[in-house]
């Protein structure tokens, strides 16, 4: 008896951050504003000074640089997702895994259908024919997760329960927790590193100033408005998920063992800090852990503690995605800790 069996893999839908699109015009409250902006480019390295009214209305600047290749090499591999590309890299692999390590007792052909491609399978038996259905599916799994690592992104599902894809944002902070520490001494001189909430409102302000890009719908952007942390500076521009990613890189830049999570809601993006609570702060707890929220987007002029209304209700409804940021207690950490 021969069987055969189409095989077509499933593929999310692309969702850049959540449909991070929110312009955060909240007329009750005062906005950041970036008074200077200077970028020089001098052989291989760019050199920033910048300098923004804070919360209080008090002027801040912040000097740094950076090489050019931190900036422009490190995420190269980050693109645009495009479903046909991560279908083409699971055939490729597929086929390669098949040709190395053939699956006994069935013939196993694959066939194109418009841009979809098809695995038919003839065996003996249905349950040959099953086992062999059940070992490609794993497969397409594994080289589709393979595929998401290698280009930055990561599944996810909304708050509505719907599957989807959108980039990395944890790991793309973590990983560029290390381009930042050249501004620690910088930024302890501002401002006392042993106060969570002073430290996190001099960074916050200082992302806010930033001009917010406005992006069309991000469930057809596909990452295609998403800049790593560098390339945020140094195009001094961001939308929601970007500035809340650069925020997350410099805070755990700064404080490597406090809890910390991102917190994606619908068109939005929030942070969440490990401290205690103060007068009217809003907060959300998770797995006994009390984060106090904050907006890093602007142009609102909203310290640690202070959300959107939009935010809030979302909040409140529990219309919201954790997504938490590792902390760092390695040897080396403490170290650097103890001599600053």
């Amino acid at each position: 008896m021969k069987l055969q069996l189409s095989v077509q893999m499933h593929q999310p839908i692309a969702i850049n951050g959540f449909l991070l699109y929110f312009s955060l015009l909240f007329s009750a409250y005062a906005h950041t504003e970036q008074l200077n902006f200077s970028k020089k480019e001098q052989q291989d390295q760019v050199n920033f000074q910048v300098e923004w009214l804070d919360h209080n209305n008090t002027s801040q600047t912040l000097n740094f640089q950076f090489e050019k290749k931190q900036v422009f090499d490190k995420y190269r591999s980050f693109n645009t997702y495009k479903p046909e590309r991560a279908q083409e890299f699971v055939n490729n692999s597929l086929r390669k895994y098949l040709r190395k390590q053939p699956i006994s007792d069935v013939y196993i052909r694959f066939n194109r259908q418009g841009s979809n491609i098809t695995a038919e399978i003839k065996g003996q038996s249905a349950s040959v024919i099953k086992a062999a259905e059940q070992k490609i599916a794993s497969l397409q799994e594994s080289f589709f997760a393979e595929y998401l690592q290698k280009t930055y992104y990561q599944e996810f599902y909304t708050p509505d329960n719907i599957l989807a894809i959108k980039p990395d944002h944890s790991r793309i902070a973590q990983e560029s927790v290390v381009d930042f520490k050249p501004l620690k001494p910088t930024i302890m001189a501002k401002s006392s590193i042993k106060n969570i909430r002073r430290v996190t409102n001099f960074v916050i302000g200082f992302v806010q100033s930033i001009p917010y890009a406005t992006l069309e719908s991000r469930i057809t952007s596909s990452g295609a408005g998403f800049n790593p942390p560098l390339k945020l500076l140094y195009e001094n521009q961001g939308d929601c998920d970007s500035k809340v990613t650069l925020v997350a890189a410099m805070l755990r830049m700064l404080m490597p063992r406090v809890k910390m999570v991102l917190i994606f809601i619908d068109n939005h993006a929030l942070i969440g800090i490990d401290d205690t609570p103060q007068g009217n702060d809003k907060t959300l707890t998770e797995q006994g852990t009390t984060y106090i929220l904050a907006e890093p987007t602007g142009p609102a002029m909203l310290p640690l503690g202070e959300i959107a209304p939009e935010s809030e209700r979302a909040v409140a409804h529990g219309r919201y995605t954790l997504e938490t940021l590792p902390t760092d207690t390695s040897e080396e950490i403490e170290n650097d800790e103890a001599a600053s």
